[in-house]
């Protein structure tokens, strides 16, 4: 007989992995991958580098300013393309058989969100290793800084992925939804432009939206003392506590949702 946390941690674990044996097996995936952050990065990032200027960082290209917004790009994607599973596996009845089973539903929102999470930080680690063929020096990055913002971005977004993705019944509304929310609040995240003074409405709009943060503290990692104008944050402490808070107000979403009956 399986005591409630081994069958939790059971229930973790098998989700966890099925998300990355997915990943690992399917090599358009793969290909993906390493493709559309390839794409993304050198035709917008080339388009944009003669007629990018930021005042007050003059030795800042678009190609380098845009490398950040990218990453989180990745682990947003993956958390999109992954909880769309959550509406697959309930039509195909395996998230039935997973919630019949001993593990609490609490499990089963933790397992999907540390799966595609970790489907997203692979992505990214893949992208990272054209970080030779950047300005940025490999050794001048604070490496824990980009792990745990990523991290927590990651679980963050595939929390509240997954939260839309169990009351909504069909692919198809999932992905309206998705391109209602998500991909705005990245492209009004700062990470494809800065913020501007000009349009105060916007930057409104940016500074309530927690990816800005998000963005804000993977360009800490890479820059360290964040040229002006490349954030609305006043300091790092700040990043950390909106995406934290993010993450698990995320989280607890899911798990609220995962409860509620069907």
């Amino acid at each position: 007989m399986m005591t409630p946390i081994a069958a939790d941690a059971a229930t973790v674990g098998v989700l966890w992995r099925r998300d990355l044996l997915r990943f690992v097996r399917q090599r358009s995936r793969l290909f993906g991958a390493l493709a559309q952050p390839l794409v993304f990065w050198g035709i917008i990032g080339g388009g944009m580098a003669s007629t990018f200027k930021l005042p007050g960082a003059d030795g800042l290209g678009y190609m380098e300013y845009f490398y950040p917004g990218i990453l989180v790009m990745l682990v947003l994607f993956a958390s999109i393309f992954g909880t769309i599973s959550v509406i697959e596996d309930r039509h195909e009845g395996f998230l039935q058989s997973v919630l019949a089973g001993p593990g609490s539903r609490a499990a089963v929102v933790l397992g999907k969100s540390l799966g595609v999470s970790s489907v997203g930080l692979l992505q990214a680690a893949l992208f990272l290793a054209f970080l030779p063929f950047t300005p940025f020096v490999v050794g001048s990055i604070d490496w824990i800084t980009l792990a745990g913002m990523l991290s927590l971005g990651a679980v963050g977004l595939t929390a509240f992925g997954f939260a839309l993705a169990w009351v909504i019944d069909s692919t198809q509304g999932y992905h309206a939804v998705m391109s209602i929310l998500l991909l705005p609040a990245w492209i009004l995240s700062g990470a494809m432009f800065p913020p501007s003074d000009d349009h105060p409405v916007l930057q409104g709009i940016m500074s309530a939206n927690p990816m800005t943060y998000l963005v804000s503290g993977v360009r800490r990692a890479f820059y360290g003392q964040l040229p002006g104008g490349t954030t609305l944050s006043a300091a790092a402490w700040m990043d950390w506590a909106i995406v934290g808070g993010f993450a698990c107000g995320a989280v607890a979403l899911a798990t609220y949702a995962c409860y509620r009956k069907r």
